[in-house]
């Protein structure tokens, strides 16, 4: 009877293609992709018919044929029928394939279109985006600064316009506080470079065919010491893909696992499917690499330092967000922005939904303070008091509040005597008992530039307010200060400010309203970094819910060799490098060093990069050129969207197309994994289907499909796919969500998005840390810490030795006692490059500081012909020619003979980078001010030097880490000085 109905399924087979074909012209013209012949079988034979396939129309017949080009086997009848009925269940699919009771012979490429067209085949009649009035079709697509619709017609995009609910979808939560109450718009927000994605799309800069260095030859000269000089020529995508897998596979065989390294950057183009640590991981695994690993460029100080005080690893250092917006509306009397403007960093991905929320506080009447060396868009918004300050000395102003606390008793002593370790002998060292300086306001004054009186000010009105402090992009962590060369006694500063107020009580607690709100958090639909299709268990975070939940097949990369990416060339360099580990899983990893080359693995001689350019993101970033160049780098590929930053110095460029051209889905600012239940920084979750809005531009492709052609030159490709289209792991990721549970996949499909309902009235989470601050079990929905790592009882008290909030760290007195950068007793040790370093501030008197920008999310649209480039905060155009622009005080100006819009030199011993200044009183006297976000790198021999005018203001930035025995980044650590520039930049003379 079961092989009767195996009969019966592959009978139908044949028809059920040819109709999918007849209704579906993209599907037909897949199908007109091969002509072969393609059987189905039991291993026995007992069952087996065959298909021809020829210029997209199927016949069948029963029966085996003697050579045909594909072939599906299976072992048994039960596992034929397990995989051959619609909406098979994944977890007996993949066991089936793991264990070997299902296999497909053949040619891997014909093996993996085969498999994609049966698996098509089900999704052909899918109805895509939402008819207009106006002839376009609106579409849905997320990105790194939120939702948007896409207007498209005629197979181009005409708008972009931000997400507004429906009547249909979830109303959002509300807020009771003050005799008021609180509800956010029926709407999402969206940040401007997420509207700026249009002209990125359409943008000159982007590569539309695989490119070749006109003087590499793969079988010749490859001549390494011309990238980033030499020309391109246009070739074809067999030649390109027959280039890079050759060379994968000469690489293996020459010197053994480990020839290739991945780069990466931390952020691409939105998506579960084609980001990094899903697709690319998947096929680095799959063909083994030497792993890049990666800083916590973001968390410098709060992982290396804030860490040790009150643990949250897997949190890197930083507290979450739970509970906090309606207990600072409901309790708070002032906030505190310490190296933080949520307004211009939008959260990393939240868009404008905190703006709402500070705007109900300013109407409450919560006063606010703003600690910064720039007046920022928060502070501009908000109002407040600015307090100025030079960089890299905030830890030496925290240490003086301290100090007024102590003296004048206005800490709260009950909550210190039980909830922290430690607090006698950091007294003693705030009231200089131990090195004889006593910590004053008066101490701090000529490093901070902050009068005294405004210390004491500052301190008494912070002790007597239920304060919020906002530290960071996240408000409760996150960059900001912490990304200077005194970063981690900032950050460790902070959790001891707040652990003398009482941490966690009513009106007491980290943050700024960017997060906390009252969504649901048990709806689960994975997050980008929560491993995607990678398959791998390590270095994401796929074990926790999606491999459970989305089965599919393991992957593991053999190569345990990795380079620290902040000694990345001195690596190729120098041939050998050493660093530490960025690994959430315990605090204890990050002092266990990295050595490159590791004992039995190859040293790099194939970079493959992927993503946006390192010269804006990377610390002393000039250095790449000469590892690019470096003569044992034998074969660069860059796979990119645009020709910006990196590209420049491929051998061979694989054309990327973007995000609106293929199929993806994904949860706004849901980062998952190390960022766990960040979208509780939305005033609604929203779930999205990513649509494929227009055909790839030019010959450009995916990202999952050149991993795909790559593999299947190396009998890998069906491995990889698991037979499936990005469409169709789409479905298996929405299949494995709660979303599955509320909206049919034809409607999400159609639909484009769903919006999850706010929490149940009752059931909203706990406020963050108020189970600490009253001495019960932790209640935070949340995985970490691991229970292993309590010191006691599971689940009470923190992830220190200790269980409690630790003044003095006991793990850096067991594991790191004698670093003096990084002192058991948070000292106040100067930064190595600011304003006591005097013969370095004689030459360059001027510290730059580089933020994240509001108009790009790190390279992916500044530049590219966006709208952008016209934003005066952002660029500006001088003699055609777009400049990234500094933020100068009129006296440093005046002292230069500068205007507003002069073209400057800044410069120091590492480089020059040409740029526009722009002349305000917003920034404090002896800063300069810009962004890190630029994607041109584009240096130039001018007036008898190298100067870059793109831009990458991180050529000026130390590699040197912010203290001994870490591999933390400290690009806001930078003294410079600033020249007028009068060479217009067109005047090359060679690049």
């Amino acid at each position: 009877m079961k092989h009767n109905l195996l009969r019966a399924i592959l009978l139908a087979l044949g028809p059920l293609l040819n109709r999918a074909a007849r209704t579906n012209p993209a599907y037909r013209a897949f199908l007109k992709r091969h002509d072969i012949v393609a059987q189905i079988q039991l291993k026995d034979g007992r069952v087996a018919r065959h298909f021809s396939i020829r210029s997209g129309r199927v016949r069948s017949m029963a029966g085996l044929h003697p050579s045909p080009d594909v072939a599906l086997v299976f072992k048994d009848i039960a596992t034929a029928l397990t995989m051959m009925r619609p909406h098979p269940d994944m977890g007996e699919v993949v066991h089936a394939a793991k264990n070997f009771r299902v296999v497909v012979k053949g040619d891997d490429a014909l093996c993996v279109w085969f498999m994609q067209a049966l698996n098509q085949m089900q999704m052909a009649g899918l109805r895509m985006g939402v008819p207009q009035a106006d002839g376009c079709t609106r579409f849905t697509t997320l990105t790194n600064g939120g939702p948007l619709f896409v207007h498209v017609k005629n197979g181009r995009i005409v708008r972009l316009t931000p997400v507004v609910y429906g009547r249909g979808d979830a109303p959002g939560w509300s807020i009771q506080a003050r005799n008021r109450t609180f509800k956010p718009v029926h709407s999402a927000s969206v940040a401007p470079h997420a509207l700026a994605m249009k002209s990125a799309v359409y943008s000159e800069k982007r590569l539309l065919q695989p490119l070749r260095r006109v003087d590499f030859d793969p079988h010749g000269e490859r001549n390494p010491q011309n990238r980033g000089k030499s020309e391109y020529v246009p070739i074809s995508w067999d030649e390109a893909l027959d280039i890079v897998s050759g060379e994968i596979l000469r690489q293996r065989q020459a010197y053994g696992p480990g020839a290739m390294t991945l780069l990466h950057g931390s952020h691409h183009q939105w998506g579960n499917v084609g980001y990094y640590l899903s697709s690319m991981l998947r096929f680095g695994n799959l063909v083994g690499f030497t792993r890049m690993a990666a800083n916590p460029d973001s968390w410098e100080g709060w992982y290396w330092g804030a860490t040790h005080h009150w643990g949250h690893s897997q949190r890197v250092g930083i507290a979450g967000n739970y509970g906090t917006i309606a207990d600072c509306l409901q309790h708070a009397e002032q906030i505190v922005f310490w190296s933080s403007d949520p307004e211009s960093t939008n959260g990393a991905y939240k868009a404008f939904e905190g703006t709402q929320r500070r705007l109900w506080a300013k109407s409450l009447g919560i006063e606010f303070v703003h600690i910064d060396p720039v007046l920022t868009p928060t502070a501009q918004l908000l109002g407040g008091r600015w307090i100025p300050i030079k960089p890299t000395t905030d830890p030496a102003l925290a240490q003086a509040i301290m100090h007024v606390w102590i003296v004048e008793r206005l800490y709260d002593q009950d909550y210190v005597a039980n909830r922290t370790t430690g607090f006698d002998e950091w007294r003693d060292h705030i009231l200089g008992q131990d090195d004889g300086v006593e910590k004053t306001p008066e101490w701090q004054e000529p490093e901070t530039g902050v009068p005294a009186y405004v210390v004491r000010a500052l301190a008494r009105q912070w002790a007597s307010k239920k304060t919020y402090l906002s530290v960071g992009a996240q408000g409760s962590g996150f960059g900001g200060a912490g990304r200077g060369a005194t970063g981690a006694q900032w950050a460790r500063s902070m959790v001891m400010l707040m652990a003398m107020q009482g941490l966690g009580k009513p009106g007491i607690n980290f943050g700024c309203l960017e997060g906390g709100a009252p969504v649901d958090h048990e709806f689960y639909f994975p997050g980008y970094a929560d491993g995607g299709i990678s398959g791998d268990l390590q270095f994401n975070g796929n074990s926790v819910n999606n491999y459970q939940r989305m089965p599919h097949v393991l992957t593991v990369n053999p190569v345990r060799q990795m380079i620290p990416k902040q000694q990345f060339p001195e690596a190729i360099i120098q041939g050998q490098a050493m660093g530490y580990p960025w690994d959430g899983m315990a605090p204890e990893f990050q002092f266990v060093p990295i050595r490159y080359p590791t004992p039995g693995h190859a040293r790099v001689h194939m970079i493959y990069k992927y993503g946006g350019s390192f010269f804006s993101t990377l610390t002393e970033s000039a250095r790449m050129v000469e590892a690019y160049r470096h003569e044992s780098i034998e074969f660069v590929v860059n796979q990119s969207i645009w020709m910006e930053g990196e590209a420049q110095f491929a051998d061979v460029i694989l054309p990327a197309c973007t995000q609106f051209e293929r199929h993806d889905i994904g949860e706004w600012a849901s980062g998952g994994g190390l960022m766990q239940h960040g979208t509780n920084g939305l005033n609604h979750r929203l779930i999205a289907m990513q649509h494929k809005c227009i055909e790839p531009l030019g010959e450009s492709k995916s990202d999952y499909e050149i991993f795909s052609l790559i593999l299947q030159r190396l009998g890998l490709g069906a491995l990889f796919t698991e037979g499936c289209t990005e469409l169709d792991w789409c479905k298996r990721i929405f299949d494995s969500s709660d979303v599955a549970r509320h909206i049919s996949w034809a409607d999400f499909c159609k639909k484009g998005y769903f919006v999850v309902p706010a929490e149940q009235p009752g059931l909203e989470p706990p406020v963050n840390f108020r189970w600490f601050a009253e001495g019960r079990t932790k209640d935070i929905p949340e995985a970490q810490p691991l229970p292993s790592q309590y010191a006691g009882v599971y689940g009470k008290g923190l992830q220190t030795p200790s269980g409690k909030i630790e003044f003095i760290p006991e793990r850096l007195k067991r594991a790191d006692p004698d670093n003096p950068e990084r002192p058991v007793v948070n000292r106040y040790v100067p930064a190595w490059e600011g304003p006591q370093t005097n013969e370095l501030i004689e030459r360059f008197p001027l510290q730059l500081i580089a933020t994240h920008s509001r108009y790009s999310f790190h390279t992916s649209v500044d530049g590219k012909g966006s709208f952008t480039n016209d934003i005066a905060d952002h660029r500006m155009c001088i003699n055609g020619h777009y400049h990234w622009i500094v933020k100068m005080h009129p006296d440093d100006a005046q002292a230069r003979g500068l205007t507003h819009r002069s073209l400057v030199k800044v410069f120091n011993d590492r480089g020059a980078v040409i740029c526009a200044v722009d002349v305000s009183h917003l920034v404090h006297q002896g800063t300069v001010k810009s962004f890190e976000a630029s994607a041109e790198y584009q240096p130039r021999f001018l007036n008898g030097e190298w100067v870059d005018i793109g831009g990458s203001l991180n050529i000026l930035t130390s590699a040197r880490p912010q203290q001994v025995r870490s591999s933390s980044m400290s690009p806001n650590s930078c003294l410079v000085q600033v020249a007028p520039w009068r060479v217009h930049v067109s005047e090359t003379e060679g690049a």
